[in-house]
């Protein structure tokens, strides 16, 4: 039989070749970013010859590059902010008040969670146009919205797992729905929105598709946008390109190696009744 400690070594002599081809186009980003476009021409592969912070210089000044990071962060936190709430209240009548319209409210959200978003791109347009909601930042907060579906049944596995008893004591001493479920449900769900909140999050944060239909004017690009935007035409300064790409990954990389640890600890939690 295979020892243990010969299965270990032969699985790191599988898994460092995956390793490294994995961490090869962060390391093709990251080296460029420190070259001239002359040196990052002629060798992309090796380090510069030249280690320069002239390409981060130039990103801050000659793109709106704080501007773009404030609307991203606008978007993504009240976006995410509301996905997490009307998930959360969409969920709780649904555990807790189990009957046909519930049941039925749930299957239509199914339906729907079902339908791929680029499929209805065309009435989504129409839509927001008809509403005046087209280059505006509160229309693509309100467009993020479907995201409560996903956040729904999140909620609604991670719900059945409290205890009726809670609610059903609260309703003997006096408490109404509303405060049932601030003062109760709500902070329980901790873990669970916790997970909610970093997919959601790195969804936004991260989105091309709807900042580039729904966003027209440059003063309300996101940092996604503006990596799209700095590819010119007929050339490329990829030194520059590839900066634009650090400076914007970074924030949600800081975020998703702070945060990683929920994500298990949220849905494991929620896959465990009582």
């Amino acid at each position: 039989m295979m020892t243990s400690q010969k299965r270990n070594w032969i699985l790191d002599l599988v898994m460092l070749p995956i390793g490294l081809a994995v961490f090869f186009p962060f390391y093709l980003i990251i080296i460029n970013t420190f070259k001239t476009l002359q040196d990052a021409t002629r060798n992309p592969i090796g380090l510069p010859k030249e280690w320069i912070l002239t390409n981060y210089v130039q990103v801050f000044e000659e793109t709106a590059l704080l501007r773009s990071f404030g609307n991203s962060l606008t978007i993504t936190f009240f976006s995410v902010t509301l996905v997490v709430i009307i998930g959360a209240m969409g969920a709780y009548p649904v555990v807790f008040n189990a009957n046909r319209v519930t049941k039925f409210a749930m299957l239509y959200l199914l339906a729907g969670f079902m339908i791929p978003f680029q499929a209805t791109l065309i009435p989504l347009f129409q839509l927001m146009t008809g509403l005046n909601l087209i280059d505006k930042l509160y229309g693509l907060i309100a467009l993020y919205l479907n995201g409560s579906v996903f956040v729904f049944f999140l909620m609604m596995g991670y719900m059945r797992t409290i205890p009726r008893e809670l609610s059903e004591a609260a309703v003997i001493d006096g408490c109404t729905v509303w405060g049932i479920f601030w003062r109760i449900i709500f902070p329980l769900l901790k873990p669970i929105s916790t997970t909610a909140v970093i997919f959601q999050t790195m969804w936004i944060w991260n989105d091309f598709l709807a900042p580039m239909l729904f966003l027209n004017s440059s003063s309300n690009s996101t940092l996604v946008l503006q990596i799209y935007r700095a590819k010119g035409e007929f050339t490329v300064h990829w030194p520059m390109f590839m900066t634009l790409t650090v400076v914007t990954l970074v924030p949600i990389f800081l975020f998703f190696i702070f945060m990683q640890k929920h994500i298990v600890k949220g849905i494991a939690a929620g896959a465990v009744k009582g």
